[in-house]
């Protein structure tokens, strides 16, 4: 009789996890050709829906003749006058309430799921959002050409030389890009495009309206001459005013302006990449 002995199992041998792959760096080019393809699908969404740009060749005209020609003649006497001191403060404007399209645009994306199939492609993080942000600069030249255009047709003309038009250009340029970001945070944050424009609005307004876009600053109460002088608007305004027409100082005023871009950038930007990342 034959005896079979229990045979002993073999005990498995743990396996120790596989270490986290090593967050690889973002490479610096692959990130500039990531924003540049997204900012080409943003220009060519503006060439298939048009009807993105009639708020920014629209509003510009309908400001310019309503304070140019309603108060022009009882705030400087002359319509022509206002139209020299005021058709600067309105290139801010339009450009400052251009960029709250920035963050209605996101919103509206995100809301569509149009950033859900960004996040399963292999591309940065920043890519759709500076792409989105770089897109809306080309509405911001399309808001200073109608700005040039209809004001040289009513009678402003720019009293120095191109260089000092190209500095002003480039100077709202890079506060609008600057600020651009602010809004789209608002629109990485709230669920509802109409939510973000309401938001913005309440931002924009007294950035605008409290500066001294439409009036000087010596003219207001005093409570109020101490937000316009610390207001960025003012300063952006003020270089922009002497730029083209003044031909004052315009060294402090730039240079303000541009520390304020700079911080807008170095603040918001970041920080709207890290919200977009972790929203669910």
């Amino acid at each position: 009789m034959t005896t079979t002995l229990p045979t002993r199992e073999a005990t498995p041998t743990p396996v120790a996890p596989a270490p986290a792959p090593a967050r690889r760096r973002a490479d610096p080019f692959a990130v500039v050709r990531h924003t540049l393809t997204l900012t080409w699908r943003n220009l060519v969404r503006l060439k298939h829906q048009p009807e993105q740009l009639i708020d920014l060749t629209l509003q510009p005209v309908i400001f310019t003749v309503m304070f140019v020609y309603l108060f022009g003649g009882a705030i400087e006497g002359s319509t022509h006058e206002y139209l020299q001191f005021a058709l600067p403060g309105i290139l801010v404007q339009t450009v400052v309430f251009a960029s709250l399209g920035t963050g209605v645009g996101l919103c509206e994306d995100i809301s569509k799921g149009v950033f859900d199939r960004f996040r399963s492609l292999p591309i940065s993080r920043w890519a759709p959002l500076a792409g989105a942000v770089v897109g809306d600069l080309c509405r911001y030249v399309v808001a200073i050409a109608v700005v040039f255009g209809f004001g040289s047709a009513i009678g402003f003309r720019v009293q120095t030389g191109p260089m000092e038009t190209a500095a002003a250009i480039g100077l709202v340029l890079v506060f609008s890009f600057a600020m651009s970001w602010i809004f789209a945070l608002l629109g990485v944050v709230m669920r509802n495009p109409r939510s973000v424009q309401g938001t913005a609005m309440l931002v924009g307004f007294p950035l605008t309206f409290g500066a001294n876009i439409f009036a000087k600053t010596e003219t207001m109460p005093g409570w109020l001459q101490a937000w316009v002088k610390l207001n960025p608007v003012t300063h952006l305004t003020t270089a922009i005013r002497n730029l083209l027409v003044d031909g004052g100082p315009v060294a402090t005023d730039a240079l303000i302006t541009l520390g304020w871009s700079a911080g807008m950038f170095a603040v918001f930007a970041p920080l709207t990449v890290r919200v977009y990342r972790n929203k669910s």
